[in-house]
């Protein structure tokens, strides 16, 4: 075999392996989806929920916001960059707070469906993005009809709550200057009814059952926004008429919705 030859096949063999090389260092962008897993966003609460083959849906009600949040799950490969978190609905409003993450860190993403959309299902479509890697789930629940008809007495039930956090919890840096804002959750709920608040520090689930004493109690569960997923402090009223003081409960493992 001639020099040139035997050179010619080492050239083609180098490049070859160059190539190759190149691909496993630059992997195609795929239309700039996140097809090589260096991130993926993780949505609470997802609905609808597979339970026993069939879908199970999350409800709201018209002009109530529906809270999902969200977090993103480090692959190795963020490098202390940020994800940018967007999202779409089609009949609905969004809100973004605390839209660009990292891990550890959470995004809230409230939806407020109109009128219109009474009766049907709204799809949101969340989406993160690190310069050309982005990745999207889609979540949906359904328009119940409906008023809110529970913000008063909610609020009646937070204020006996916070009195006594001024007074007790002062590590929760809660008084009765802190301000609130509401929502009503889990509409189709009727014997224990649900209200969600927000500070600007915690969002509080407000939770009570719909009894005569002595089974007429009131809960509160706190989770301190943007950077717990679920609550980290829970109080119950044992007897609401019976006008009981809050008493520390365990804390769920989950953030109601």
């Amino acid at each position: 075999m001639s020099n040139k030859r035997l050179a010619a096949m080492i050239g083609g063999c180098l490049a070859i392996v160059i190539a190759v090389a190149g691909v496993a260092a630059f992997p195609p962008a795929a239309g700039g989806s996140n097809a090589d897993g260096v991130f993926h966003i993780d949505i609470i609460p997802q609905t609808p929920e597979l339970i026993d083959g069939e879908d199970i849906f999350k409800y709201s009600i018209a002009g109530q916001q529906f809270v999902f949040l969200v977090t993103v799950t480090d692959e190795g490969q963020l490098s202390g960059l940020p994800v940018t978190i967007s999202a779409k609905a089609t009949g609905a409003d969004v809100v973004i707070y605390q839209q660009n993450i990292l891990p550890g860190q959470v995004a809230e993403v409230f939806v407020t469906p109109g009128q219109k959309s009474i009766g049907k299902t709204i799809k949101v479509t969340i989406t993160g993005t690190q310069g050309k890697l982005r990745d999207k789930e889609v979540v949906k629940f359904i328009v119940a009809e409906g008023e809110d008809d529970r913000a008063e007495y909610a609020a009646e039930l937070l204020d006996r709550f916070v009195s006594w956090f001024a007074a007790n919890q002062t590590e929760l840096g809660i008084t009765e200057a802190t301000a609130w804002n509401g929502t009503m959750v889990s509409p189709v709920w009727l014997v224990v009814s649900h209200y969600l608040f927000f500070s600007t520090e915690w969002e509080v689930h407000i939770y009570w059952h719909i009894m005569v004493a002595p089974y007429d109690w009131a809960r509160i569960d706190l989770r301190h926004r943007f950077d717990e997923l679920a609550p980290s402090y829970s109080f119950e009223i044992s007897s609401l008429t019976a006008t009981d003081l809050p008493i520390p409960i365990e804390v769920p493992e989950a953030v109601w919705r």
